[in-house]
């Protein structure tokens, strides 16, 4: 099945993209789409234990498992004053 990617702020300037469609099995989690965004962006593996993230728009675990043509939003910590 296919869900589509989303990053944001500096995971996108990390990946040198903002969005791009990922593979994954039946009954993947989204810790599993972020293990694959991280193994095609290596440099997104910096933010494995702090990003958080979002599917079709509402806040979600990464244990949670994604459906087919769902988005996933991966978003990096929020920082300032």
């Amino acid at each position: 099945m296919r869900v589509t990617v989303q990053v944001f702020a500096r995971l996108r300037e990390l990946a040198g993209r903002s969005e791009w469609p990922c593979d994954v099995q039946s009954g993947a989690t989204i810790a599993e789409v972020w293990q694959q965004s991280a193994a095609a962006y290596p440099a997104l593996t910096a933010f494995t234990t702090a990003v958080s993230c979002a599917r079709n728009e509402d806040f979600a675990r990464m244990t949670a498992t994604v459906q087919d043509g769902d988005v996933i939003a991966f978003l990096p910590p929020v920082s300032g004053g």
